[in-house]
């Protein structure tokens, strides 16, 4: 996910020898469109996460308090995706500034380091219809932020962070997109403090146990990151993050372009130095967008045009590659509801995703509220 698009289209373009997730990888020669379903296995798993980010009606800072009838106007299709039934089974609350966090900043957008909209009111608005809720901590805006964060006192950060999940009720996403030199460990003495208050829960019982990491759309960005966690968060015999999310790329990209970024997490990179390992596809979701420019995407709007529809057989049937034993990935993301951007037209009506993204949900049976996840 992103909350500054236009920012990270221009950095891409402009740097295109340098690995991102914007790219795909080319197909071998030969090969037809779609040539990546050769791979996948016969048995298929259910989609079990069918998310949004959700980004407030002011370009993801969520500075102000939502009244809930004006909240409910605009956001309805979460809820209900025109039977009574939500669209979705999670929405993630994008984004908490990690500095702000770490050091409990009130001023006018932020209340003890939280963004003064994102209230248990809204929290509520979303779980007491069977909706899960998660905080995403950074984003492309916040990256120097978590690194000041992780450089200042990662223990307390992490924490902090701990404690507002106690608090709303809600599980914790990271989202650190440092692509030059992360600080991983850091980011380990953050995960370490969260997990001693809040240790890993399979069965997805407690919400603030949930806690997870945002990952490029494939293996060519946040490399040192991605290999991180990979490696050592995200393993099934001995977890400490819940799954990982696949980002979306810089601009909306093809079904195929989609299913080339997500094979490259599942296959790793053994011929870089280091090498990335494989990620078990039960370890991670992969990232859509719902609204982008002027105008309506088919994922929001019409789910027989759209790129989940389309990549659905491959989500729930792509086989491991050298980690995890079952077939399919977590599910999907979306990107992102309400205001996501300063330009655009958002997910507000007339254009809300009920017939794109509320559609998928009865389409591929999205259980709500989300059951416990696969676990390899």
């Amino acid at each position: 996910m992103r909350r500054s698009l236009v920012l990270l289209t221009v950095l891409l373009l402009l740097a295109t020898a340098v690995p991102g997730a914007a790219t795909a990888a080319p197909a071998p020669a030969g090969t037809r469109p779609g040539a990546r379903a050769a791979t996948v296995s016969a048995g298929a798993s259910p989609v079990q996460v069918y998310g949004a980010w959700h980004c407030g009606n002011d370009y993801c800072t969520w500075g102000t308090v939502r009244g809930l009838a004006e909240f409910d106007s605009q956001n309805r299709w979460l809820v209900d995706r025109g039977d009574g039934r939500p669209s979705v089974n999670l929405v993630v609350l994008s984004f908490v500034n990690p500095l702000a966090l770490l050091r409990q900043t009130t001023d006018q957008a932020t209340l003890d380091g939280v963004p003064r909209g994102m209230t248990p009111e809204i929290v509520n608005y979303f779980t007491s219809r069977g909706v899960r809720v998660m905080l995403s901590i950074g984003g492309i805006t916040y990256t120097d932020d978590w690194d000041a964060a992780l450089a200042e006192n990662p223990m307390l950060f992490g924490q902090r962070a701990a404690a507002v999940a106690s608090r709303l009720g809600v599980g914790i996403e990271i989202d650190y997109e440092q692509n030059t030199d992360p600080n991983l460990a850091g980011l380990q003495a953050f995960i370490d403090a969260y997990r001693a208050v809040h240790p890993y829960d399979a069965t997805g019982v407690r919400p603030e146990a949930r806690l997870t990491i945002d990952v490029a759309a494939g293996d060519r960005w946040l490399i040192a990151l991605n290999r991180k966690a990979t490696a050592d968060w995200l393993r099934t015999d001995r977890p400490v993050l819940d799954y990982a999310n696949a980002m979306v790329s810089a601009r909306p990209a093809s079904a195929d372009a989609s299913q080339d970024n997500w094979q490259e997490h599942v296959d790793g990179k053994p011929q870089f130095s280091p090498s990335v390992p494989p990620l078990a596809p039960a370890k991670f979701t992969g990232g859509i967008y719902i609204a982008y420019g002027g105008r309506a995407l088919p994922e929001c709007v019409d789910y027989a045009t759209s790129v989940q529809r389309a990549t659905a057989p491959y989500v729930q049937t792509v086989a491991p590659n050298g980690a995890g034993t079952t077939a399919g990935m977590l599910g999907f993301m979306f990107w992102a509801a309400e205001r996501p951007s300063t330009r655009g037209i958002g997910t507000v009506p007339p254009y809300t995703c009920a017939g794109g993204v509320g559609a998928g949900a009865t389409a591929l049976d999205v259980p709500v509220p989300m059951p416990p996840l696969r676990q390899g």
